[in-house]
């Protein structure tokens, strides 16, 4: 059982590890992108934990299968907790209601002949290359070869000024590169549009062109920005402009001629040739007809408004004419595949390639590559854009990829995923030195790649609401499931960027891809614009809970992650879990996010999720059911000694999610026997808010929290007299 096997310590170190690189230790979630994914060592954790009686150290680098058990995940998202019970040989149903989320899971989670897809890959890209390879050549300005690859285009937005009509370059800084990854600074002169190396990034000196001064701060700020042909303050955006205009400013590439001769990364300005290709890109594509490029509207919404507000209206805004042009081609050439199974990957393909394929990617100045769309989980609209080469670049003598965001390192990427599929492994730390263990006997799919002789898994994923699917009652063994967090990702919003694509391509014929939009009513996220707030959160959240619970065994386990940095988003969670007629037997803490992500950077959000384990049936440790908020701040202290242990170093955030857990836990113990399900919503809530609120609630804990340090002087939780220490078993145990 979990309550009894879960390792805190043990799991910890591996989640966050595996946080940091999360394809190095799970490549499978580079099948295509999808939002906060858990780690799969944590799911991978708590299902051994639950599965197998052999403690989790010792199971968890071997092969474990657990055939005819049967575990449900009713909030798919990107498949971890799926793909790690599949991987375990337990026959999985999958439940989404977006169809992207559906349509990933698929592709993550079906076998593919890696060979035969890795063949048909690269022969599509050298068909695209033949078409449109010229586009992505420049000229070096070192050796002069004509035949450079360009990595990235980078363009800056352009307003008209208001009173002169001049145009207006919206360059929130002139930095184009750090010296971080390159030998100097590499600034644009706001004179002449040339480049400049500057050891000083704060002072970088004049520009070698023009003797003009360089700077570092940029005129466009707080939504304005002075025009410099009449100094008129110009406002932006405009939305009754239209889509915003870019300039192409400068140039990275890559020269393989002169690359063994160089140093650092190469930058230019765009000459004629470059201006020419771009003319080309153009008119062709102004003379094709499309037949995979989406004409679809932006829908209102509270991610997608930020669009409206910068002039988009469809999709397709959101693309310049070289990018529309090399992805309508890919489209075409990928219709043509015969082959269902490889039709279907490299659709998957491209439809992850669009993150990196548009004109809101911006450049990491630092890093030196392309920030995909969605790395800050939202519809980010900067200043400057980067337009990635889309074929990629290929080095002949490491066979491996030069840049991002081009088809050869989306096929790169999926080649490496569902060859794991085929060989999973696990990442083992011995001291410093790292070891890949690979676990013999474990695979992912619905049978075994090359062996057509191995015995089918059931893999049941269907796009339905999983508060109204049909599930057998008492049929499942575990629910293991990574729910939406109120509020805090709007999925559907981010996702129809790429579902638009792809139900052109793939569509017909996929009941999943019927709807116009992946949007839902019954999605459970917190949405303004659609009217969504926590009374649906909690009243979906309840109903999906319910029938989790009716379809387990008796005794068997609803596990899920939760986090969130508010209390009150937390109550709908004691809500459906009282609901559903479950009781928490157990809150464990573990690394879910990684710190240094951008969505999260600075914003002194937590990393630690909370994992609820809930039962119909079982038992409890008497020393976790506390009767006062000093006793919580024990179990928290305790908690937070586990994760210190596992070389996680908790914040205040991280404090506060944890005793979060703790005090939902509580409040559902504590209201479970008198707790009526029938009553309005919002009383409901106000119940457990009023339970928390009377029991002290996170204030009252914090205050015991201050004298950590001298927890551990109180003696322990609950005092046990003489006489009963002999058998203090019978009394550790409280059943419900």
């Amino acid at each position: 059982m979990i309550e009894k096997n879960f390792d805190i310590s043990f799991i910890a170190a591996l989640a966050l590890r595996e946080k940091q690189i999360q394809q190095n230790y799970r490549p499978i979630i580079a099948v295509h992108k999808w939002f906060a994914r858990r780690p799969g060592t944590l799911f991978r954790g708590l299902l051994l934990s639950e599965l197998s009686d052999v403690p989790l150290r010792d199971s968890f680098y071997r092969h474990n299968q657990f055939p005819g058990a049967q575990v449900c995940d009713p909030f798919i998202g990107g498949g971890t907790p799926l793909l790690e019970a599949n991987r375990l040989g337990c026959n999985v149903i999958g439940l989404d209601i977006n169809p992207m989320s559906y349509w990933i899971v698929k592709q993550e989670i079906e076998h593919l002949n890696v060979d035969v897809y890795t063949k048909k890959a690269y022969s599509f890209r050298e068909s695209l290359h033949n078409k449109i390879g010229h586009l992505y050549r420049t000229n070096c300005i070192y050796c002069g070869d004509n035949q450079a690859h360009v990595k990235y285009f980078l363009w800056v937005k352009v307003i008209k000024c208001q009173k002169c009509q001049h145009n207006i370059d919206l360059f929130p800084g002139y930095l184009v590169a750090g010296n971080a990854r390159h030998p100097k600074n590499v600034f644009v002169c706001p004179t002449c549009g040339q480049l400049t190396e500057s050891d000083n990034r704060k002072e970088p000196g004049r520009c070698r062109h023009c003797n003009s001064m360089l700077m570092f701060y940029g005129p466009a700020k707080r939504s304005h920005c002075n025009c410099a042909n009449c100094g008129t303050s110009n406002k932006f955006p405009d939305p009754t402009a239209g889509p915003p205009g870019h300039r192409l400013f400068a140039i990275e590439y890559h020269c393989t001629s002169c690359k063994k001769d160089h140093i650092g990364r190469y930058f230019k300005v765009p000459d004629t040739d470059d201006i020419s290709r771009i003319k080309e890109a153009e008119n062709r594509w102004s003379k094709m007809r499309a037949n995979f490029v989406p004409d679809d509207e932006i829908p209102s919404g509270d991610e997608t408004n930020r669009l409206h507000r910068w002039g988009y209206r469809l999709y397709r805004d959101m693309f310049n004419s070289r990018q529309l042009f090399g992805l309508e081609l890919s489209a075409r050439l990928i219709a043509q595949i015969s082959d269902e199974r490889l039709r279907n990957a490299l659709a998957t393909n491209l439809s992850d390639l669009l993150r990196y394929q548009n004109m809101l990617c911006r450049y990491d100045t630092m890093a030196l590559k392309s920030l995909d769309i969605f790395s800050v989980h939202g519809f980010p609209v900067g200043l400057i854009q980067c337009e990635s080469n889309i074929l990629g670049i290929m080095d002949p003598y490491k066979n491996s990829c030069i840049g991002s965001g081009g088809w050869a390192n989306i096929i790169e990427k999926f080649r490496k995923a569902k060859s794991y599929c085929d060989s999973p492994f696990e990442v083992r730390y011995l001291g410093r030195r790292k070891e890949l263990v690979r676990i013999k006997g474990e695979w992912i799919g619905d049978h075994q790649n090359g062996n057509k002789n191995s015995k089918k898994r059931i893999v049941d994923i269907r796009c339905e609401n999983s508060a109204t699917t049909a599930l057998p009652p008492a049929s499942l063994d575990a629910v293991f499931t990574d729910p939406p967090y109120f509020g805090n990702v709007q999925y559907a919003e981010l996702m129809d960027f790429c579902y638009v694509w792809l139900r052109r391509l793939v569509g017909p014929g996929i009941k999943a891809f019927e709807m116009e939009s992946t949007r839902n009513l019954h999605e459970l996220t917190g949405n303004i614009d659609m009217g969504r707030g926590i009374q649906h959160f909690t009243e979906g959240l309840s109903a999906t809970f319910q029938k989790m619970a009716s379809a387990l065994k008796p005794g068997a386990p609803l596990v899920f992650t939760y986090h969130h940095n508010e209390l009150n988003a937390y109550y709908p969670v004691a809500v459906a879990i009282l609901d559903s007629g479950l009781t928490c037997s157990a809150t464990l803490p573990s690394p879910a996010e990684m710190g240094a992500s951008i969505h999260i950077n600075g914003t002194g959000s937590s990393i630690i999720d909370t994992v609820f384990v809930c039962r119909n049936k079982g038992v409890v440790p008497k020393e976790w059911i506390a009767n006062s908020p000093e006793v919580v701040a024990r179990l928290v202290v305790e908690d937070l000694e586990k994760l210190r242990a596992g070389n996680v170093h908790p914040t205040l955030g991280d404090t506060k999610c944890i005793t979060y857990g703790h005090l939902i836990r509580l409040s559902i113990w504590y209201l479970r026997k008198q707790w009526k399900k029938r009553v309005d919503t919002e009383q409901k809530i106000s119940k457990v808010a009023k339970w928390i609120q009377k029991f002290g609630g996170w204030l009252e804990v914090e205050k015991y929290l201050k004298k950590s340090k001298h927890l551990h002087l109180y003696g322990p939780l609950f005092e046990t007299p003489d006489n009963q220490k002999e058998s203090r078993a019978e009394y550790a145990d409280l059943s419900f």
